[in-house]
This record gives structure tokens, sequence and C-alpha cells, in this order.
């Protein structure tokens, strides 16, 4: 799917970028030019940024009751 019209990015592009470590809108912006024209497309591609970079694991380890 188009994410970016005017540079014609797509999502895939998107995640490949956050695989190869891309971690900001910015870095998208440079790497790939989405977001960097008309600039209707930013929320969009950050909300895909944000779903393409890996969450760490709950740990329960890391938590502990104080009862």
């Amino acid at each position: 799917m188009y994410v970016c019209i005017c540079n014609g990015i797509t999502d895939k592009q998107i995640r490949a970028a956050v695989a190869r470590g891309v971690g900001s809108l910015e870095e998208l912006q440079d790497e790939l030019g989405v977001a960097s024209q008309c600039g209707s497309c930013a929320d969009h591609a950050l909300s895909m940024l944000v779903e393409a970079i890996p969450q760490p694991a709950f740990d329960d380890g890391l938590y502990y009751s104080a009862a």
C-alpha cells in the first residue's frame, strides 16, 4: 500500500527501513523521502514507523509485589 503518494513510498519500504535501523520520522524522510513534499502522509508514516519498531517483550522478572 502506498503511504506517500508524492514520492511513491510504500508500507513495505517503511518496514524495510525500520529493519535496517531507521527509528524516527526524520530518518525516514532522509532515507526514503517520505513526508518531504506535501506532508499529508506524515501522521500515517509515523504510525507505520511506531508499529514496525520491535517492542521489547514483557519480563515478569522486572516487577515484584510489595506485599
